[in-house]
């Protein structure tokens, strides 16, 4: 989020610098618009203990249909975009083979250069096993630099990539379990006439599993649970920087997914799936400085104190990646109620009629103290043959404004070959 804000705050700017000589107006407009932007980026920095990563951009939903569903997939059915959800569910995929493209807007409210965009392939290779690749390149858009408003234009075009990969195998007949690997490489870094523009890279793993049930009778209706995990994104830290040490890195948004699902089979036509997804980030929680009256006056100035904080961040960046993981689980500085904080969770409905067509809502919460991201959704699907199109929503219902608020989605697949039964 906060990349996003500052690199659309050098836009504006660069533009204020370019219009203020024939339209004096246009400087009042943006500056407020700038200062709506930096006033907004306070308010995140200002809440407790908010953890921030490098590459953001890996845990945007990049399809519609988990974005229907308020951000979820870790235990929703298979479908062509599981690689960013459950790799695992590939190996339950009913067709043979599929291909999906997606594309999402970002902070369409203030521009319309910056998006989100993923191509996703899946194989089946047999009735045990499949692998998938995807790509998700995220734009942000032209970004014109000048040092005087009357200077050219340095024209710069930052943008963030990953490239995956995944295997997945049926352990039995209802439980499946994938490894995947991710590349990853952020140019966002702006070279200038003293330092270079070296892009930041890295790479990742994802270790998943997922569980489908046959279908079982009840009275009223037919039913079919569902059970997922994942824990992805683990990898070496991102630099910018050359020297690649510890001090310069930035985590990435290593995550533990965890979700079920069941499905209410009402007849051969019509089927209702209801799931709920948690997910926390595995990454070190921000520690309060500890504050030393150095000179022993009695008070602490505001040189003590930002030595004290420079400090912290120092020794917070210093954490290696791995024991950052396990630390994750237990270094809240408000103890086991601020850990639960630290979960976000979703609640998602798909009813779909004889697999053509499908609409969808969900939820989305996340603790005021830790991201205050808060939004529901609205989805929906239509298939004909082998295409399907699915469209989504959202609308924030936090006070914190969301960057895909009032954003429409699309996503699109084709599914071809041989189909594989349920069961």
């Amino acid at each position: 989020m906060l990349y996003l804000l500052n690199n659309n705050i050098i836009k504006m700017k660069s533009e204020i610098q370019k219009n203020v000589k024939n339209n004096p107006k246009s400087l009042i407009n943006n500056l407020i618009l700038i200062f709506l932007l930096v006033f907004s980026t306070q308010n995140i920095n200002a809440q407790d203990r908010v953890i921030t990563t490098g590459v953001p951009f890996l845990l945007v939903a990049a399809d519609a249909r988990a974005a229907g569903m308020a951000d979820q997939g870790v235990a929703t059915s298979a479908d062509a975009y599981s690689q960013q959800w459950n790799p695992a569910k590939y190996a339950f995929a009913l067709d043979k083979q599929g291909f999906a493209v997606s594309y999402t807007p970002y902070l369409t409210a203030l521009v319309n250069d910056i998006s989100l965009g993923q191509v996703n392939y899946y194989n089946r290779i047999n009735e045990k096993s499949a692998f998938a690749g995807s790509l998700r390149f995220f734009s942000l858009g032209e970004i014109e630099l000048r040092q005087n408003f009357d200077d050219p234009a340095n024209v710069v075009k930052p943008n963030e990539l990953a490239l995956d990969g995944s295997y997945s195998l049926k352990l039995s007949e209802h439980f499946s379990m994938a490894v995947g690997g991710r590349y990853i490489r952020s140019n966002l870094k702006i070279a200038d006439t003293n330092t270079d523009a070296v892009p930041g890279s890295t790479f990742a793993v994802d270790v998943a599993g997922f569980y489908q049930s046959e279908e079982i009778a009840f009275n009223e209706f037919n039913g079919r649970y569902r059970l997922g995990f994942n824990f992805q994104n683990m990898g070496p830290k991102i630099s910018y920087d050359n020297d690649q040490n510890e001090i310069s890195s930035n985590f990435l948004p290593a995550n533990m997914r965890l979700g079920g699902g069941f499905d209410f089979i009402l007849d051969e036509y019509n089927k209702v799936g209801v799931s709920v997804e948690f997910a926390k980030l595995l990454v070190p929680t921000p520690q309060e400085p500890k504050l030393i009256d150095i000179d022993g006056d009695g008070t602490i100035s505001q040189l003590e104190e930002n030595t004290a904080r420079d400090l912290n961040n120092e020794n917070y960046k210093k954490i290696n990646w791995v024991s950052g993981m396990f630390q994750s689980f237990n270094d809240a500085p408000g103890g086991f109620s601020e850990e639960l904080k630290e979960f976000t969770y979703s609640a998602g409905v798909e009813y779909s009629y004889q697999d053509s067509f499908a609409m969808r809502l969900g939820y989305f919460n996340e603790s005021p103290l830790k991201g205050a991201r808060r939004f529901f959704s609205l989805g929906a699907g239509f298939k004909y043959n082998v295409v399907k199109v699915d469209v989504s929503y959202l609308f924030s219902a936090s006070q914190v404004k969301n960057p895909l608020e009032n954003t429409l989605r699309f996503s699109l697949t084709f599914n071809f070959g041989d189909k594989y039964d349920e069961y």
